[in-house]
């Protein structure tokens, strides 16, 4: 048997079904653009074998155990790391069996079709998993994990991933990125510049990091201007290795453009720990208009991923730490937010800023707007809780008459399941097809159009926007 419908996700009705098919034949096998995701540089530097399962499939996916915790499965059962190092499940097969009793949670999920998809697509797999077949699955995998051609760089190339980017903190030394490099492997990996360890006054270590950052860089970290140019420094040290975009992930959406000495009086004050929590979101507004100049001198394109309250449970950040799937979507605002920054930068058509939300009210109400007028701006694809089928195809229902498909940037996976990264694109080119076959279907889209903006969608934007 299949896992997976040949016709999954496309439309319903004959003729708009015989239109996305076609369409869809001409981008199932485009290379895959990743130009934002979360994936380990040290897979590709090292190379080596996966370690199991387990530790491939569910202990490092939140979209996977999150699932799992929501029905009282411990973390520690599914071998999630603590904060403090303490003890949790190391056996594979346990681990597994127990993601296999559960599987069924998973039915109608947008992780229920990356899964599967996974699993025949990647490890040939012709049976549904259960309680029953667990095992089988776990030796199968595994099996095929203690193959050269599992191995990353091997997949790599079979996912016909073209070039991927990942994710490092501002302060990290990106040793990977120059194993990689040093390597001469051919396999594009690219970092992505991510301050909030430097612009967040509310995040641990604030204090401490801007001061090892000027221990990087050799520039004064304790005066606004020299903790400005070590962002310089340090963006310039990422762009060797491959960066074209910087990741802001922020409570909100706020910028602000103050005045230079008002920004180095709160700059002082965030630094002594002193900031009130609106003095810090102003602190890290002001930064996202920093980052935003900064851009247009160095050609970093600018992700802006608001509106996430990260970490919402404290019992489960103070036992196991950041990114654990338990951060939640909140209503954010753009128009009143981001009108500092575009009125200081916003009609630049030299700088890229492109937006995110997990607000997907503001898509028709402000985003598209925005990027409908402003030359800066571009709207990110759906995103986390929306990267889904239904939340893709409410996106372009919701964007496309406001802000066209060219305000846009076709589609990234934002992923840490290694294994996910083709299963996500596939479901995003049918989502598109589908829609593009749709309108086709009734008289608003040329076909030949059509053909057109399915590549596009697929591989053209993402490259063009990400300047990859």
């Amino acid at each position: 048997m299949k896992l997976l419908d040949e016709d999954r996700l496309l439309p319903t009705e004959e003729r708009p079904r015989r239109l996305a098919r076609a369409l869809y034949e001409q981008v199932r096998d485009l290379p895959i653009i990743s130009p934002h995701g979360h994936t380990d540089p040290r897979w590709y530097a090292e190379d080596a074998a996966f370690p199991d399962p387990a530790q491939l499939i569910v202990t490092p996916d939140h979209y996977v155990f999150r699932m799992l915790v929501s029905q009282g499965i411990s973390m520690t059962d599914l071998g999630v790391p603590r904060a403090d190092g303490g003890p949790v499940e190391t056996d594979g097969r346990k681990i597994w069996k127990l993601f296999a009793q559960n599987y069924h949670l998973f039915r109608g999920t947008p992780s229920r079709l990356w899964l599967d998809h996974s699993f025949q697509e990647v490890f040939g797999i012709d049976r549904r998993l259960n309680a029953e077949t667990a095992d089988w699955y776990y030796d199968h995998i595994a099996d095929c994990l203690s193959k050269p051609e599992y191995r990353p760089r091997a997949l790599f190339k079979r996912f016909n991933i073209e070039a991927i980017a990942t994710t490092e903190a501002a302060t990290d030394d990106l040793r990977w990125h120059k194993m990689i490099r040093d390597s001469g492997w051919d396999g594009r990996v690219v970092t992505a510049y991510r301050p909030d360890n430097v612009v967040d006054p509310e995040m641990a270590g604030f204090a401490e990091n801007i001061m090892l950052m000027g221990e990087q860089t050799g520039f004064d970290t304790a005066t606004w201007g020299g903790y400005l140019d070590a962002h310089r420094a340090r963006r310039a040290f990422f762009k060797e290795y491959g960066a074209t975009s910087s990741d802001h992930g922020h409570a909100s959406a706020r910028t602000e453009n103050l005045p230079q000495d008002e920004a180095a009086a709160l700059f002082q004050k965030a630094l002594r720990g002193a900031c009130t929590p609106a003095e810090a979101d102003a602190f890290r507004g002001q930064m996202l208009t920093e980052m935003a100049r900064m851009s247009i001198e160095d050609g970093l394109v600018l992700q802006i991923h608001p509106g996430s309250r990260r970490n919402h449970s404290g019992e489960v950040m103070a036992k196991f730490g950041r990114d654990k799937g338990f951060d939640i979507p909140g209503r954010t605002d753009y128009v009143t937010a981001l009108k500092p920054m575009l009125d200081a930068v916003g009609m630049r058509p030299d700088l890229t800023v492109i937006l995110f939300t997990l607000d997907e009210t503001s898509y028709s109400r402000e985003l598209a707007p925005l990027a409908g007028a402003y030359p800066s701006l571009r709207i990110g694809p759906a995103w986390w809780f929306y990267d889904s089928p239904e939340g893709m195809r409410r996106y372009r229902e919701a964007v496309t008459e406001t802000a066209g498909f060219y305000n846009t940037v076709g589609f990234n996976d934002d992923t840490r399941a290694f294994c996910s990264i083709p299963a996500r694109h596939d479901v995003a080119r049918r989502v598109d097809c589908a829609y593009l076959a749709n309108l086709v279907a009734s008289g608003s889209l040329a076909e030949d159009e059509a053909g057109e903006l399915a590549h596009d969608l697929a591989y053209g934007l993402a490259k063009s926007a990400y300047r990859l």
